[in-house]
């Protein structure tokens, strides 16, 4: 039983390393689009592909995480704030972007 206490602690932590460091990801690719909104020369066929490239590649590393039987609800409302999140930086690349 202690070896599967001690192992599920590891996995959170771990768990919780990448749910921060996709946010800090998310955060970065936020001010990327953010800047590109006010500065029409940054958005060229060349960053919109790469946007949207690190945006699908976010998604699809968002959408596929699984939740555990032993994870914490903060952890499980930290996943779908970055779900909501993902969607919403979609749209503002999308406006950025026509």
């Amino acid at each position: 039983m202690k070896r599967q206490v001690e192992m599920e602690e590891l996995m959170l932590r771990a768990h919780r390393e990448f749910l921060e460091n996709l946010e800090k990801s998310l955060n970065l690719l936020a001010q990327d689009i953010e800047e590109a909104g006010t500065m029409a020369h940054i958005c060229t066929a060349e960053w919109c592909l790469a946007t949207e490239s690190v945006l699908d590649e976010l998604a699809k590393l968002i959408f596929a995480i699984s939740e555990p039987r032993w994870l914490a609800k903060e952890d499980s409302k930290k996943i779908s704030e970055l779900r909501h999140r993902i969607h919403d930086l979609y749209a503002r690349y999308k406006a950025v972007n026509k």
